[in-house]
């Protein structure tokens, strides 16, 4: 699984504490409140301030790490940037308390306008939408009645607010941070419009389009339920190879840093491939969305992880929907039922 892949660091740094990953760049952990339980985070010395690459989950929690972050390692010098892989509550959650101290935000303008909408469109009861899609994605009654009668999860719980103001990152565009030179290459399919930092010198920030050992999740939500995310993943997967190398230093957004980029990329492909593989034959039998998880994922899914399965089976069926290779069909309860083409 491993083979390819090297991991220079062996362990992260402690709660509080910083480890030097190359001159100038600084690399700090958040804790998250799940089975993923932490974020990383890279802070980059521009001389009288510092740019951080994400920010973490808002909780108090992180802010007294950051208020230690801050004091300590980084010198008492100010977060001058805020650069945003992408829009997810454990990456964006604090950027708008960096922004209301002077930071400058940075990032893709679909990464801003998600993050902005879904902190500001705060739900006591699940819409109409999003229970038409659980209904689709073959919930049983009772649990479509349990969703309908809870708070659902809302951006606002865990991001803080985010003022107007940001400065966009597009594809191909230059940057100069922490002492080096930067092109942006942006990802898709684990988030729309991932920003990904490719220095000259051989690093690569890759947020969450670049893990080791882990599958980012690639999911079908209620705001795109026909989405073919898996599609773009492994469009965006297929692109980068043009620019991998093996000797390239890649600080992901979870896990630890790591070398041997072009095998993790052919990889990560493969392992989709095979799981659209055991789903087209899983598919022999109609089936739900709901009950595509143990070909998928080769293990029994628990209902701290149904949500994030769920929508990643949506994914892979969207994508062999694209592909010709299936076809759906509402059943009496509002279900699509999925087969695969005789």
């Amino acid at each position: 699984m491993t083979e390819g892949i090297r991991h220079p660091f062996a362990a992260p740094p402690a709660e509080g504490g910083v480890i030097e990953v190359a001159p100038g760049i600084l690399w700090l952990r958040l804790p998250l409140p799940m089975a993923l339980d932490h974020v990383n985070i890279y802070a980059l010395d521009d001389g009288r301030g510092w740019t951080i690459i994400d920010a973490g989950l808002s909780s108090r929690r992180s802010k007294a790490i950051w208020d230690q972050v801050l004091a300590g390692p980084l010198q008492g010098k100010p977060v001058t940037r805020v650069i945003l892989t992408h829009h997810h509550p454990d990456h964006v959650g604090l950027v708008g308390w960096f922004q209301s101290r002077g930071a400058e935000l940075l990032a893709t303008r679909t990464a801003w306008l998600y993050a902005r909408m879904l902190t500001l469109d705060v739900q006591d009861r699940p819409t109409t939408e999003a229970l038409t899609f659980y209904r689709r994605a073959g919930l049983s009654e009772a649990d479509l009645a349990n969703r309908a009668s809870e708070r659902p999860f809302n951006f606002a719980d865990v991001v803080d607010p985010m003022p107007l103001g940001f400065t966009r990152l597009t594809e191909g565009q230059r940057l100069r941070v922490g002492g080096r030179d930067w092109t942006i290459r942006i990802g898709h399919g684990h988030a729309p419009d991932h920003a990904t930092l490719w220095s000259d010198d051989g690093i690569v920030l890759g947020g969450d389009q670049l893990l080791p050992g882990i599958s980012a999740n690639i999911g079908v939500y209620p705001t795109e339920p026909d989405a073919d995310p898996l599609t773009d993943w492994l469009d965006s997967c297929r692109a980068f190879m043009a620019h991998a190398t093996d000797d390239q230093l890649i600080l992901p957004g979870h896990k630890l840093p790591f070398t041997g980029l072009p095998f993790r990329l052919v990889q990560m492909i493969e392992n989709h491939e095979s799981a659209l593989d055991r789903l087209l034959d899983h598919l022999a039998t109609p089936r739900t969305a709901a009950e595509c998880f143990l070909p998928l994922f080769k293990r029994e899914v628990g209902p701290a992880e149904h949500g994030l399965a769920l929508v990643e089976a949506v994914a892979h069926l969207n994508c062999l929907l694209q592909r010709g290779k299936v076809s759906r069909s509402l059943s009496r309860t509002g279900a699509w039922v999925w087969v695969q083409h005789e």
